[in-house]
């Protein structure tokens, strides 16, 4: 079990965006889709990790390869986001729009070079690779439908998302898990005493697929983005408590599924 766990931090599986509708907005006009992009992110052994985004772009080419075709979301506030803010199922909108009704095949995201990392209560500058200075590409191959609000996640992994190099430097090289309200479901809980677990593992198959880092003063967790199914649930103990591992949790589109309260001991 243990090994299984610490495996888990070096492991989140990426899961593909899939858009679908979730609600109508009946201010939009017959040939457009509100399309908004929210920022979230997994647990991360850090003080801070601020993040320099300046614009949120998509693409509605039917050739992804293609340099041409991109159109920019309206962002709400270019700048700096420190991402271990948005931890635990809280999430910040960053960009919203009304676009044209058709098929988004990716989307980008345009960083600037004010990112930087805090250990210790020491602030270092992360370096962004030249490959990636004219925005992160992911594909999406997303159908809008006019009159239908749609709403995506990124979900930074900001532990994996940070390599050192042997100079002592630090490089932002962004891993992301996308996920949308309408297909995703989620799943909470309640570990206790609070402080007592140092991360919940959400487990299909022998893939870590999502985590959380439970709140400090009540022990409550939440874990978004899940698809449809099965899942093992292990709750890593801080060494004093024990492991846990819950067996065969099942969740549902649209739905959060409560696991209940789970004392470590």
């Amino acid at each position: 079990m243990k090994n299984q766990v610490i495996a888990a931090f070096a492991a989140l599986a990426t899961i593909a965006a899939i858009f679908t509708a979730c609600s109508k907005d009946e201010n939009s006009s017959s040939a457009s889709a509100r399309f908004s992009v929210y920022l979230t992110d997994a647990p991360a052994a850090y003080d801070a990790v601020w993040v320099d985004i300046q614009d949120v772009q998509v693409n509605t080419s039917a050739d992804a390869s293609t340099t041409t075709g991109w159109q920019s979301i309206h962002l709400l506030r270019p700048g700096v986001y420190n991402l271990l803010k948005f931890r635990n199922g809280m999430d910040t909108v960053i960009a919203s729009q009304e676009i044209a009704a058709g098929t988004i095949k990716q989307i980008r995201l345009v960083l600037g070079n004010n990112n930087s990392v805090v250990i210790g209560g020491i602030s270092y500058p992360l370096e962004t690779p030249s490959a990636q200075q004219s925005g992160l590409k992911l594909n999406v191959n997303a159908q809008l439908t006019a009159g239908v609000e749609y709403k995506l996640w990124l979900d930074f992994d900001a532990n994996r998302s940070i390599v050192t190099t042997g100079s002592g430097k630090y490089i932002l090289k962004p891993v992301i898990r996308s996920y949308t309200q309408a297909i995703g479901g989620s799943l909470q809980g309640i570990v206790l005493p609070p402080l007592s677990s140092k991360g919940v593992f959400v487990i299909q198959n022998t893939d870590t697929v999502a985590a959380a880092i439970p709140d400090p003063v009540t022990g409550a967790f939440l874990v978004a983005g899940l698809n449809a199914g099965a899942y093992n649930v292990a709750i890593a103990g801080n060494g004093i408590l024990k492991d846990t591992t819950l067996l065969g949790v099942n969740v549902t589109v649209g739905q959060v599924s409560n696991i209940g309260s789970i004392t470590l001991h």
